[in-house]
């Protein structure tokens, strides 16, 4: 499982930018650039941004960083966290609610910075907000497993 988190991690939704709309560029900046700070200084996990979809490869050493806070985990804590990982996109988000760096509304509205701003501009769709009520049920359940493990 942890292998599978670390796939997510090497393609980070935190890492890919926009090149516009500024209002865009400014919600992405805002959410993703502290939970980036906080990866380098406390996971030692400096991880490297791209514009656009184009993959990125990420340094070793910083996959490695991330692999650790995973370490240990019992397997309980390690599919809660998959399920968030693989529900934001993100392998930091997460991560940063693990270590309390980030309340899980915080990590959800991070993850959906980009979803979230196509709905200001073109509102939203019916079923694609029936889908997200679902996922947001599944994240909530995984967040509160491990918050209760945590105590």
């Amino acid at each position: 499982m942890i292998d599978d988190i670390l796939k997510y991690a090497g393609s980070d939704l935190l890492c890919y930018r926009t090149e516009g709309p500024k209002a865009l560029v400014a919600s992405q900046t805002k959410h993703w650039d502290p939970v980036l700070s906080w990866a380098k200084a406390t996971l030692d996990a400096p991880l490297n941004l791209a514009e656009g979809v184009v993959h990125v490869a990420q340094p070793k050493a910083s996959l490695d960083g991330v692999r650790r806070a995973l370490e240990g985990l019992d397997a309980f804590s390690l599919a809660a966290m998959h399920v968030m990982t693989t529900l934001t996109g993100s392998a930091l988000l997460p991560t940063a609610v693990l270590r309390g760096r980030l309340t899980p509304e915080q990590a959800w509205q991070a993850a959906h910075v980009d979803e979230d701003f196509q709905i200001s501009q073109w509102g939203e769709d019916a079923e694609a907000a029936h889908r997200r009520a679902h996922r947001r049920r599944d994240f909530d359940a995984a967040a509160r497993v491990l918050e209760t493990l945590r105590g």
